[in-house]
């Protein structure tokens, strides 16, 4: 990002920030998933179409800071290790990802007990595993807000010769649990910036959320539970909103469109009840995916439609037809230097009384090794939909009356081939 699109990507993150602290952190009982993300995009908006007049302020070196905020935001769809549980693993990942780009000379993570990471000066006796040293820690977990500590006497570190003097420790919540603490710490007087350390974590709680979902969907198979996965994509959202953060400056009016764009596509995913939809909302979504990808990927991601206007009307499994899209961009057409085209085509037999669905694209197809993760469940490892999770789903709503077959070649693309009973 160029030209001072800093702060917009930071108000962006404060914003969501702000949005879970008001909404499912403050509130009893907190707001339902739908009024939040309305909530979120709304002032996300706000923010974006002010940008111009109410962002711009002094710009000192543009190119090295905008590149900071870049890795930043992107980076953080794809790579928050919090999104397999607040674990020690997990935490020694997350602070080594987090320290260049919080703005701190120190970074901790914490559960209510223990320590589980600390990088910087200072882990000599903030030890991973014993109790938080610090006072402050105590008080945000029992408050649930995020601190700003001025001056060393403050902190509460019994340690004299801590040189740890200033801070901003911000509560992890899963709902209305506080479960942890994200800290970090600078050596001076000049605190952290306390919007960046609150709306990541955030965007950590989020993680953990879809985590404890994850376990869940482990526990039991269930479809409603798939389905709400389905619902929140932080790798989808995170890009997306990088993308709109970009475009922001040379084409607000294009950042509007994206923004409801982005709000049609949430706002379908969260209302949807039920096991069954009409294809032609199915249609829909997928479109409202694909505008938004193709966003991202420009002239990259070519769409192709075909689809026989009887099929419009026949019951189709919700939140299935999307996912195997997202699958053709993401393992068939990301990682090709010039892109390629993503086919969707559907059509109803009427003699036989199925719906066919097919979905293909001319990417880099998939080695039989991604291609076996995805079919055993595996992919989501890889950052893709595994189709054992969508396989499950068709079997518990058809029995044994579907099929759901995918043809890969490594370098020549694949196809995926969905049939099921006309509803």
């Amino acid at each position: 990002m160029r030209n001072g699109s800093l702060p917009l990507a930071i108000a962006v993150v404060g914003t969501w920030g702000f949005v879970y602290l008001f909404t499912q952190v403050l509130p009893d009982p907190p707001l339902g998933v739908e009024a939040t993300i309305a909530i979120g995009l709304g002032l996300t908006l706000m923010v974006t179409i002010g940008y111009p007049s109410a962002l711009r302020g002094p710009r000192r070196s543009p190119r090295r800071v905008a590149g900071r905020q870049s890795h930043t935001i992107a980076a953080m769809g794809r790579s928050m290790p919090l999104r397999s549980g607040l674990t020690t693993e997990a935490a020694g990942r997350a602070v080594r990802f987090l320290h260049p780009v919080l703005g701190g000379d120190a970074v901790a993570i914490t559960d209510r007990e223990r320590v589980l990471a600390f990088l910087g000066p200072g882990s000599d006796h903030h030890t991973v595993g014993d109790r938080p040293r610090t006072e402050v820690s105590s008080r945000v977990l029992a408050r649930g807000r995020t601190i700003v500590v001025r001056a060393r006497d403050r902190l509460g570190c019994p340690e004299p010769d801590c040189p740890l003097r200033t801070a901003v420790i911000a509560p992890l919540a899963i709902g209305k649990r506080i479960v942890g603490t994200l800290k970090v710490y600078r050596l001076d007087d000049i605190p952290p910036p306390k919007d960046v350390v609150k709306g990541l974590a955030g965007i950590m709680s989020l993680h953990l959320e879809l985590a404890e979902l994850d376990h869940e969907r482990k526990l039991a198979v269930d479809a409603k539970l798939d389905a709400l996965r389905a619902q929140i994509n932080p790798h989808f959202l995170f890009n997306t909103l990088n993308t709109i953060a970009s475009k922001a400056r040379t084409d607000p009016e294009e950042a509007r469109r994206l923004l409801l764009r982005l709000s049609d596509f949430f706002r379908y995913a969260v209302r949807q009840e039920g096991h069954l939809v009409e294809f032609g909302q199915e249609y829909f979504f997928v479109r409202t995916y694909l505008s938004l990808e193709q966003a991202r990927y420009g002239e990259r991601l070519r769409v192709r439609y075909d689809v026989d206007p009887q099929v419009l009307t026949a019951h189709v499994p919700v939140l299935t037809i999307q996912p195997l899209v997202e699958n053709a961009v993401k393992h068939g057409l990301a990682s090709k230097v010039d892109g390629g085209t993503v086919t969707l085509k559907a059509r109803v037999d009427p003699l036989t009384r199925t719906t066919s669905i097919r979905v293909c694209d001319d990417g880099v197809g998939m080695s039989p090794e991604l291609l076996e993760r995805l079919t055993t469940g595996e992919g989501d490892a890889e950052g893709g939909v595994g189709l054992r999770n969508i396989s499950q789903r068709l079997e518990a709503l058809f029995g044994e009356r579907y099929r759901l077959d995918i043809q890969s070649d490594y370098g020549d693309g694949t196809i995926v081939d969905l049939r099921i009973p006309l509803g």
